[in-house]
């Protein structure tokens, strides 16, 4: 990435950031979790009718092209825009005491109109009710005209990409633990996809939110200097106004995807039972205990076990690895418990995935860094083939890395993860899979044990450990920095502080003594 492009986005997320605290100020006493849909459905709009007029300019403009023709737009990604559906025709009735049934009648001309089926059913559809305050969505939409987009049409997508982006991550703070449910922190979703480097091929995520894992692939495959045409994606979601929050997500990043929702959930009802995918990237439900596992006792999925009745993780995981392609590597998110618990089988079935060598990474991650949840979570990435894409043969090893001590404190109650943390345990992954002609050739230093960070073991090893998988038995304590000052001069100070700490507190003793002895006096 260059400067300049660090220095756009930079730009864009500050902007982002203003504009949300801008819309905030105008919730007044609105839910988020109501509030989410109005402003997100707006920005939705706002896209859209944007995309659909710089598209329908550039086909005027053509002799040989008709604007008016639905395919044209349907060829280049684009959705066709009625026109009491465009954003001019919104803007001017913002005032309107009719501007939540304007708003309404726009998302359902915008959904029935010809190429646009994969919209029907996703767009939200009541702002005219009489609980939303209309002066407040007419600021609303106000504030939303102001962003200003420039000439080319991708920079206007990546300026309302990561608009919509940031309120994703906005209302997922502002809701606590229920925005765990639909949105996976930044830092975490940057890590998975930059260990994994999902160039081409299919992406598919199980359990996908309002798909973020999508939108970062897409992100990597762009600063990577790659196609984004070059991935397919498939995901499915069982929360139906989450899966709603996904679609339009896709849609205002330009991202052709296949997201499926039903309501029995990838478990029960398989949206892409056929497919095997090359990337995998997933944050399901923690420790989810009513996943209807006692029907699914006789599964095909569970090559390694079946997962217990009351707790998810391994299901998950061997759903994930079902459906990975031969060559095919996944990343996924579960609580620290998955990686030692012994109960209800799942020691039995950790030890069938490691000893069966489907276990290529272990990541310890530091606590704070979800919306939902407080406790340190762990990253699993797995494989097919430790071998294979012209990667380095880590057959029968494990690499263990404890980031624990990595990010820094957003605020007072969440973390996040600096570029150089993510490339920190990225990069060493990375250098740990790459052949020594790839280092070379990328001008890298060969992957060496870091105490404290990062260890590589072998089967043998992490049979002694009862094929526990957490990072911290197997990297050690980081090794203490020299301070160039001697034991004898380190412990004379010990013990001159030690002694002037015991003088005080035989001064306080004293002190208190007396005050008993007049209080009883």
């Amino acid at each position: 990435m260059t400067i300049e492009s660090e220095r756009q986005i930079s730009q864009d997320l500050d902007f982002a950031a203003d504009l949300f605290k801008a819309a905030d100020k105008m919730r007044g006493s609105l839910e988020p979790s109501e509030y989410k849909h109005v402003a997100l459905g707006l920005i939705f709009l706002k896209y859209i009718s944007e995309a659909f007029q710089a598209m329908y300019d550039q086909l005027k403009a053509d002799d040989l092209a008709n604007e008016e023709d639905h395919e044209e737009y349907l060829a280049e990604n684009v959705f066709w825009v009625p026109e009491k559906a465009r954003w001019a025709h919104i803007q001017k009735n913002a005032r309107s005491d009719e501007i939540g049934k304007i708003i309404d009648d726009a998302m359902e001309a915008i959904e029935t109109a010809p190429a646009n089926e994969t919209l029907k059913g996703v767009l939200p559809k009541n702002y005219a009710r009489p609980t939303l305050d209309k002066t407040m969505l007419g600021e609303l939409v106000d504030l939303f005209s102001n962003i200003k987009l420039h000439n080319s049409k991708d920079r206007a997508r990546d300026l309302l990409g990561r608009v919509y982006e940031y309120f994703i991550s906005g209302f997922a703070g502002a809701e606590g633990k229920r925005g765990g449910e639909f949105f996976t922190p930044r830092s975490v979703v940057r890590t998975l996809v930059e260990m994994l480097e999902p160039y081409e091929g299919r992406v598919y995520d199980p359990c996908c939110g309002s798909g973020g894992m999508f939108v970062q692939s897409e992100k990597f495959i762009e600063e990577h200097g790659g196609r984004p045409d070059n991935i397919a994606v498939y995901g499915q979601e069982i929360n139906h106004t989450t899966w709603r929050l996904a679609k339009m997500n896709m849609a205002v990043h330009g991202i052709d995807a296949d997201i499926q929702w039903n309501s029995a959930g990838s478990f029960h009802d398989d949206a892409h039972a056929s497919l095997k995918a090359d990337f995998i990237m997933a944050n399901p439900p923690f420790n989810i205990s009513d996943w209807g596992g006692e029907r699914l006792a006789e599964d095909t999925r569970w090559q390694y076990g079946t997962p217990p009745k009351g707790n998810a993780n391994f299901g998950w995981l061997q759903h994930i690895i079902h459906h990975l392609a031969p060559r095919g590597h996944a990343g996924v998110v579960l609580a620290n418990g998955s990686m030692s618990s012994q109960t209800n089988d799942e020691g039995e079935i950790r030890k069938q995935l490691i000893e069966q060598d489907r276990v290529d990474c272990m990541v310890a991650l530091p606590g704070q860094l979800f919306y939902s949840t407080q406790i340190p979570v762990c990253l699993w990435i797995l494989s097919r083939n430790k071998s294979a894409n012209g990667h380095r043969d880590r057959r029968g090893e494990v690499l263990f890395l404890d980031a624990r001590k990595l990010g820094y404190m957003a605020d007072r109650v969440r973390r996040e993860f600096a570029e150089a943390d993510i490339e920190k345990i990225a990069g060493t992954y990375r250098r740990w899979r790459a052949k020594p002609e790839t280092l070379a050739a990328k001008g890298w230093e060969a992957y060496a044990d870091e105490a404290g960070f990062c260890m590589s073991a072998d089967l043998d090893l992490i049979r002694k450990y009862d094929h526990v998988l957490t990072p911290g038995r197997y990297v050690g304590a980081a090794d203490i920095e020299d301070d160039g000052v001697s034991f004898e001069e380190k412990f004379e100070a010990l013990n001159l502080t030690l002694g002037k700490q015991f003088e005080k507190s035989r001064a306080l003793q004293e002190n208190i003594e007396a005050q008993l002895q007049r209080i009883e006096q």
